[in-house]
């Protein structure tokens, strides 16, 4: 496996979730590893601080989902920034409370690592993998009429069923 610097996409749609390359953003965190979510789907969600879709949209979405439907799909957000500026984790802490992240955060490494693994489009970016880590879907977007509405329908298919549904 190549870990990127633009030789791109390494995952594809009905294979296993290709590893990541992760780093903790607070003291606090263990790095999870794609193997540690089987037995529910998982929906990522690649974001950045500086992006207005991801902050207004998309994880308002992703925090949506994991309140509303955490007890069959678990959340993951991969802070990702392609322009190569540092985050400072006292911002995190100050996103996490302005924007109510409810699910676990963690920074790509080398700002884009994962991102380009992963074939990213840009922020905000969404993969979707089945209870066995198999990739369903990858959608870049976050508009409620477009890219949220085909993860809902996505998710829904694979039976994760909104509340009150």
């Amino acid at each position: 496996m190549n870990h990127n610097r633009l030789d791109l996409s390494e995952l594809e749609i009905g294979k296993p979730l290709p590893e990541w390359f992760l780093d903790p953003i607070f003291a606090d965190q263990t790095v999870p590893q794609p193997a540690d979510f089987t037995g529910k789907p998982l929906l990522i969600l690649f974001f950045s601080l500086g992006c207005p879709g991801c902050l207004g949209r998309a994880i308002p979405y992703a925090n949506r989902v994991t309140v509303e439907n955490g007890e069959q799909v678990n959340v993951l957000g991969i802070h990702t920034d392609f322009s190569g500026i540092e985050i400072k984790p006292e911002r995190f802490v100050e996103a996490q409370k302005e924007f109510y992240i409810r699910f676990p955060i963690f920074a790509d490494q080398n700002y884009d690592t994962t991102f380009l693994d992963y074939g990213a489009g840009g922020t905000p970016h969404w993969i979707l993998t089945d209870q066995r880590g198999i990739v369903v879907y990858s959608i870049f977007g976050s508009d409620p009429n477009n890219a949220l509405l085909r993860l809902d329908l996505k998710m829904g298919e694979m039976g994760v069923q909104r509340s009150g549904s």
